[in-house]
């Protein structure tokens, strides 16, 4: 099966709905992933198939759990989750937030050559970044155990919005470490096509700042 079935049908097995331009579009990410990372090592995935699988569509799978239309990806990195939260829901407004000028050099040319309109690439430390307006949610898939998590980002939410941390396994240790600043709203199992390894979304509200 070619990269295109696989993600097709991986959308399908997640019963989300993403246009075929949108489709179009992640596959041009990925290529685009490919070609910067011989140079920058911004993967450690090589292989086509599993760059669909555990890059897209694991970022892709927490699309039915998120509430709201404006998202930071905190600690972007190669703009995992938010190059595909943002290609596939374009209306959302996405800021793609990391410290390192070499991810966000990468970030600003995916966000150029995608054609994102609704995307920002902004280079600051997540917890030195004041933006103009708040977010909905506040999302990472590897940038921190869930109490520097919550430490370094819950000032960019809005009241009422999510702090939303994707995990593997189960993180009980690090639940159980959670103090006052954020409330556990849900953890969902997720369950990506491709992927046989545990995968988690730890939905947070913030606590007071």
């Amino acid at each position: 099966m070619n990269a295109e079935a696989q993600l097709s049908k991986g959308l399908g097995d997640l019963g989300l709905t993403v246009s075929l331009e949108a489709q179009h579009s992640l596959l041009q990410y990925l290529a685009l992933l490919a070609k910067w990372n011989r140079t920058y090592n911004l993967t450690a995935i090589r292989e086509p198939s599993r760059l669909v699988t555990h890059h897209v569509l694991d970022s892709l799978a927490v699309l039915p759990f998120l509430e709201g239309t404006s998202v930071v990806d905190v600690g972007s990195g190669a703009g995992l989750p938010g190059i595909p939260l943002a290609v596939a829901r374009p209306e959302w407004r996405v800021v793609l937030l990391d410290s390192s000028h070499k991810k966000t050099a990468f970030l600003r040319q995916a966000v150029l050559e995608l054609k994102l309109e609704g995307t920002e690439v902004v280079t600051e430390r997540a917890e030195r970044w004041r933006p103009a307006q708040l977010f909905d949610i506040a999302i990472s898939r590897a940038f921190s155990d869930l109490p520097g998590f919550v430490s370094a980002a819950r000032h960019l939410c809005r009241v009422g919005g999510s702090l939303a941390a994707m995990k593997g396994v189960h993180p009980d240790e690090e639940l159980a470490q959670l103090g006052e600043d954020a409330r556990i709203r849900k953890v969902v199992d997720l369950h990506v096509p491709g992927v046989r390894a545990s995968r988690h979304l730890v939905l947070l509200e913030p606590g007071c700042t």
